[in-house]
């Protein structure tokens, strides 16, 4: 199983989730186009474009670094044609880059509704949309959003509206390029962690230190990226995955090396 001669092309990759995916197919031979904002290092944050790109060609593999904002559809497209330019093509799309804000309605501004709107939904939609010329021509071509199954109990509406809208519309888009993309052998999954992951966001934003050691590695969802894109993207389609299930699958069922503290009791979630 490896990804020698495709390129995957994956969003918010300068940190978190989308560098260990970055990294985990960069191992296996893949091309990886970084596309993300950071530029500058955010003591807060870490990571840039810049040092992912490093990372991955340190250990011999190849990086082309992008500043993309997916707000901006001709970033997209430029970040696209770059890829193409420097890869030949493009094989895999993650649509990982989300903004997050776990606030009630009263308390959501129009600016935090349409960032997490613009990011979530239409950078989704978009990036997606201009891969689709390239993903038709791929080898064994995948798309994965990293959204939730979409769950309609009411309490996950209820608590946070607008971040619930806009990761439910990032799971429809899979859902519905899944059908509209399968004339194509083109698949499309949404893929979603049982537990919290350690990342910037719950350390900045969500739960902090508490929170973290209650968490797994960015390393489970990279390594359930890599089992469901070496399955056939005409069979492997129009699924909401959650990582845990997919490495069961795979005959995975000790994921005692992902927790940030050995024997931690995980908190699940959101939307599980």
């Amino acid at each position: 199983m490896n990804f020698q001669h495709k390129t995957a092309l994956i969003t918010g990759a300068s940190r978190g989730i989308g560098k260990a995916i970055a990294l985990k197919l960069a191992e296996h031979g893949a091309n990886i186009i970084i596309a993300a904002k950071s530029i500058e290092e955010n003591p807060k944050l870490g990571g840039t474009i810049f040092s992912v790109a490093k990372e991955i060609e340190d250990k011999g593999g190849k990086a082309l670094a992008v500043q993309c904002d997916i707000r901006f559809e001709e970033q997209i497209i430029s970040t696209i044609e770059k890829g193409v330019a420097a890869f030949g093509g493009i094989d895999i799309l993650i649509n990982n880059a989300s903004a997050i804000s776990l606030n009630n309605t009263e308390k959501t501004d129009a600016k935090k509704f349409d960032l997490m709107h613009s990011i979530n939904v239409r950078g989704t939609f978009l990036m997606s949309k201009h891969c689709i010329p390239h993903l038709k021509r791929g080898k064994n071509p995948h798309i994965i959003n990293l959204s939730p199954p979409i769950n309609m109990e009411p309490k996950w509406l209820g608590n946070h509206l607008a971040y619930t809208l806009s990761k439910y519309n990032m799971s429809m888009i899979a859902l519905g390029l899944a059908e509209e993309l399968k004339q194509y052998k083109i698949a499309s999954n949404a893929l979603w962690p049982r537990t919290t992951i350690a990342t910037a966001a719950v350390q900045n934003l969500l739960g902090g230190e508490m929170l973290m050691k209650m968490s797994r590695t960015p390393q489970i969802i990279a390594d359930a990226v890599y089992y469901i894109l070496n399955r056939s993207s005409e069979q492997c389609t129009g699924n909401c995955f959650i990582d845990e299930q997919v490495l069961a699958e795979e005959g995975i069922t000790d994921l005692s090396k992902y927790s940030v503290v050995p024997g931690a009791q995980l908190f699940t979630d959101l939307f599980l």
